[in-house]
């Protein structure tokens, strides 16, 4: 009798534990996701308009590129990209062989199955501060784009891929390419530097996208991709009338801002073990290019592709003129308006940020090792 009471329960441990390890993969949800042999699954996007792909077509905005000249070497043409063609995330994309293009999170048919490669929420002409985006009027503050994510994109991806986003974000990295406008249009031109020094201002913003960085690493984010500022005193809006900021003084400006993100993201990652990052050094990549233009094929590192409208004219000295005449060696030029790239030094950049070895280039591993995490 005592030994039937022995073996009894013994019986019911067993068959209690292959229960439980029979239906495990049940218990457990399970992505959703096709396999494509994609690297990685998808990248969100967040920044400004060196990352936006035409989230500013979809409401009411003095930053907008949705008109030629702008895309004329792109598949679909005028998009909202800030190029000729293809931005650097599109071409980040093309390296990681994503299937498509990252859809804007504006455009109302960005849901369902379209958001499963990831959903780009940056806005031209915005920056860390909420306010920086005020001089085009109305645009997505970079604390809205992680609050649209968290409140839009989210759910809507829970829903696709039958699993918490907490299980499918690390299997996505996180693109963050935003700063250049916060010294440009907000503390030069507005004058900020009236009330605060520009390391005082530059602590302020290292403060303000760690916050940032923290809370989409709160989200599920686990890889991200951080772009550097440019070398904004390269500009050529610099060489239009009544532009505030002296190219010394914006070279001052992003040379300081990088060596402090470079700072924090270590700290983050010491703080964070499963917190990984690639810096892609776009400040490097682009001044050398910009003086040694003939070892990569550039001619012309200091004029935009197009014709640019000054303020005395009633532009900005930063947009192309709507519907105005182009160069037809775009793929020798640096700058394609006043201040965004072409998609010949886009390609550059993204080439180094997926596969270079050089620190100098982006920091401490690439993007193609970032996504083999």
């Amino acid at each position: 009798m005592q030994y039937h009471s022995l073996k009894q329960p013994s019986k019911q441990v067993v068959f209690l534990y292959l229960s439980l390890f029979v239906c495990l993969p049940i218990s457990i949800s399970i992505c959703n996701f096709a396999e494509d042999g994609a690297a990685t699954k998808g990248m969100f996007v967040f920044g400004s308009s060196l990352v936006d792909n035409g989230n500013n077509n979809f409401f009411e905005s003095r930053a907008k590129a949705d008109y030629l000249p702008y895309g004329i070497d792109f598949p679909n043409g005028a998009s909202g990209r800030f190029t000729n063609g293809k931005n650097v995330v599109d071409l980040l994309g093309d390296q990681l062989k994503l299937p498509s293009f990252i859809p804007p999170s504006k455009d109302p048919s960005t849901k369902g199955s379209k958001i499963v490669h990831g959903v780009n929420h940056a806005s031209g002409s915005s920056g860390i501060l909420d306010d920086t985006g005020l001089v085009a009027g109305n645009v997505i503050n970079l604390s809205r784009q992680i609050r649209d994510f968290e409140e839009e994109t989210l759910p809507e991806l829970e829903a696709e891929l039958g699993c918490k986003s907490s299980e499918s974000l690390p299997r996505y990295l996180f693109v963050v390419g935003v700063g250049g406008n916060d010294y440009m249009f907000n503390y030069f031109a507005r004058k900020s530097y009236l009330q605060f020094g520009l390391e005082a201002f530059t602590r302020s913003l290292i403060a303000s996208l760690a916050q940032k960085l923290l809370k989409l690493y709160s989200l599920g984010g686990r890889k991200f991709v951080v772009m550097s500022i440019n070398p904004l005193g390269y500009s050529p809006v610099l060489n239009r009338p009544n532009f505030i900021g002296s190219p010394q003084a914006l070279s001052q400006a992003a040379q300081m801002y990088n060596v402090r993100l470079k700072i924090l993201l270590d700290v983050l990652k010491r703080s964070m073990p499963d917190f990984n990052f690639a810096l892609v050094n776009t400040y490097n990549i682009m001044t050398n290019i910009i003086q040694n233009p003939a070892s990569t094929g550039f001619e012309d590192t200091s004029n935009p592709c197009c014709k640019v409208i000054s303020q005395i004219q009633g532009g900005n000295g930063v947009l192309c003129e709507r519907g105005g005449e182009t160069s037809a060696n775009r793929t020798r030029k640096v700058f394609f308006d006043g201040l965004h790239p072409t998609e010949a030094l886009n390609f550059q950049i993204a080439s180094k940020a997926y596969a270079s070895t050089l620190e100098f280039d982006v920091y401490p591993i690439n993007v193609r090792q970032l996504a083999q995490l």
